[in-house]
């Protein structure tokens, strides 16, 4: 599979996707440690007292930030393994990843720094442009067997 250029572009974007997820994760531990806002009751006793098992606003958007990510980059993968079997263009598959990618960081950057609207909300509707199109193209490859 990875001798197909398709699938190798689909596989260097979905990495660096999954990279860019754990970012996020570390991102939303090293908050929690600095603003001592721990979910659980056992972490906040390690760390200073039951007062800090408690919610912080910075901590509860880089969550949000993370289950976005969780929500929207998962749906990519599939959808581009299989759209990479499909058989596109180079071009046009190399478009498609690297369109969804740079909106995700975006969303990503726009999340964690509360940058002025619609930054975030601009960036996650042009990443489903891609993934829509992806999704009617698979469709339509695999019609005949429904």
């Amino acid at each position: 599979m990875l001798r197909n250029p398709v699938f190798s572009c689909f596989v260097f974007y979905g990495v660096l996707l999954v990279l860019k997820m754990y970012v996020i994760a570390v991102i939303t531990g090293q908050v929690r440690l600095r603003k001592k806002a721990f979910a659980n009751p056992e972490d906040a006793l390690r760390h200073g007292g039951l007062q800090y098992h408690r919610e912080d606003p910075y901590v509860e958007r880089c969550r949000r930030a993370h289950i976005n990510d969780m929500e929207n980059i998962l749906p990519f993968l599939f959808l581009g393994a299989i759209y990479a079997m499909t058989g596109p263009s180079l071009w046009a598959a190399r478009l498609h990843f690297l369109v969804f990618f740079i909106c995700r960081v975006l969303h990503s950057i726009a999340y964690l720094l509360a940058l002025q609207a619609p930054t975030r909300s601009v960036a996650y509707t042009v990443a489903q442009i891609p993934c829509v199109s992806m999704a009617v193209q698979i469709l339509m490859a695999v019609k005949a067997y429904a």
